[in-house]
């Protein structure tokens, strides 16, 4: 176990990396996504016609494997299958570290020589020592050291958030969407058919890693259940662990086994066990970003009930739905809140019920103070466990807090609030068909420590999750 620490210490933390048969055709795609690494680059390709595409980008390229005169940490191979044994032995006589296999067409083809091919690879780097990454996979990403799957893929920051995915479509979809909405990586992995290392090793490797502090994965099956299952809960005691599986249709299931040889489970299964062991479930890219965000966003809670701020009436019949769906509580609050907000609340064309239809009582010139009594209102309300304010970007246009000093007074405020309130407070920003100008806003609020969620399901589905977790660890749940 010592051992496989430490070699995938090599492979997510390199200091020389190789590239076997990367080509123009393809735009160099490992070479130039490499092209901010910190560390020292290598190329190996044989075939005249390329070499001096690749001197151009400034990479020396070698014949074989064994000419670089370099120790190697992790090697990256875009050969034919049928070459890729001759370059994982290279590996071992190289004693690299970790090899990954972008390569393609072996057990989830279902072909015979496919599936002799991934078995012969496994075999020659169990037997070795070799960390064989896949095959039919991108790798591993580290954004601080410019070690990337893709040219796109951000880098140069560290994060906190790991993310294991057994595609690499998902892996890279991830990193740019997380990135958009305020997560970082700290380090992912895409490890396709998982011939030798599968899901159970880089969640225990993450699980140690001190710079990653959530896990996020996409799986579609584990190879040994037992084994995930086990490194799934030794994760949880310590970490937020959160888990999108792929393939619970009987159509995924199809889909799965020809994406990477996976074996589905039952979902009732799966998500009995997800439970069990004190993982966070969700559906889809979109949710796993969402409760991501939750968890490095929203402070820690344990209660269901909570106060929603709405801005029209129509909207806090909505809100109140889509908490209540989400296993969330939308109580009365205390009669001392009503009295307090009996005393400037306009009820002309608005309520305080909970929700509280707030935009007539804001609408004045946009009363700030209005909004903030009514937050503090509900921090100190007895009733309330968790806070939640929306908008939409018709509403801030019609009452002008798009132009930057409105706006960055709602954001002084709301970021304040937030940072003193002992509830957890989330906002949800609706941006209708003004998208383009909302992810402006958004990034904003996050720069102020103030995640937002796009609609009203998604930001109560986030919350209800993320109390579950917190439950689960308080040993409520």
């Amino acid at each position: 176990m010592k051992d496989l620490h430490q070699k995938l210490e090599r492979a997510f933390n390199p200091r020389t990396v190789a590239v076997v048969g990367d080509k123009r055709a393809t735009g160099y795609l490992w070479l130039n996504a490499l092209k901010p690494f910190v560390g020292k680059v290598y190329s190996v390709q044989i075939n005249n016609d390329e070499i001096p595409g690749i001197e151009a980008l400034g990479i020396p390229n070698y014949m074989s494997l064994l000419d670089i005169p370099d120790e190697l940490d992790y090697v990256v191979c875009a050969v034919r299958r049928a070459i890729s044994p001759l370059v994982v032995a290279d590996c071992i006589r190289k004693k690299v570290a970790a090899v990954t296999l972008f390569t393609s067409g072996f057990a989830e083809t279902e072909e015979e020589e496919g599936v002799r091919l991934q078995q012969e690879l496994g075999d020659m780097a169990r037997k070795a020592g070799l960390l064989l990454i896949g095959p039919n996979c991108m790798g591993v990403y580290n954004p601080r050291l410019g070690l990337r799957q893709s040219e796109e893929q951000h880098w140069g920051e560290a994060g906190n958030v790991g993310f294991i995915s057994q595609s690499g479509t998902h892996c890279i979809n991830f990193s740019h969407l997380a990135y958009v909405h305020g997560i970082k990586c700290s380090k992912a992995v895409s490890y396709g058919n998982a011939e030798v290392l599968d899901a159970d090793d880089y969640l225990d490797y993450l699980t140690q890693d001190p710079e990653t502090e959530v896990i996020g994965m996409y799986v579609e099956g584990p190879r040994d259940g037992r084994r995930f299952f086990d490194a799934l809960r030794r994760a949880a005691r310590l970490k937020p662990v959160v888990v999108w599986k792929g393939g619970q249709t009987e159509a995924g299931a199809r889909a799965i086994y020809s994406h990477t040889a996976a074996l589905a489970t039952g979902e009732a299964l799966w998500n009995a066990a997800m439970r069990q062991a004190g993982a966070i479930t969700a559906d889809s890219l979109e949710e796993i970003v969402d409760v991501v965000k939750g968890l490095l966003y929203i402070k820690p809670g344990t209660g269901r009930r909570v106060g929603l701020v709405a801005m029209t009436g129509g909207q806090s019949v909505v809100i109140a739905d889509a908490f209540g769906r989400a296993n969330l509580e939308v109580p009365l609050l205390t009669p001392a809140s009503y009295e307090e907000l009996a005393s400037f609340f306009n009820i002309i064309g608005g309520s305080y019920r909970n929700p509280l239809d707030a935009g007539g009582t804001l609408s004045m010139g946009f009363r700030l103070d209005n909004l903030e009594r009514m937050l503090d209102i509900l921090e100190k309300d007895a009733n309330i466990d968790a806070i939640v304010l929306e908008s939409a970007a018709v509403f801030l246009r019609g009452h002008r807090l798009m132009s930057a000093t409105l706006l960055d007074k709602v954001m002084d405020l709301l970021s304040d609030y937030k940072e003193r309130c002992q509830k957890p407070f989330l906002m949800i920003l609706q941006p209708g068909h003004l998208e383009g100008e909302m992810v402006k806003i958004r990034s904003q609020f996050l720069k102020r420590g103030i995640g937002t969620f796009s609609g009203f399901q998604q930001g109560a589905n986030a919350l209800s999750k993320v109390i579950s977790h917190h439950r689960f660890r308080a040993g409520l749940d």
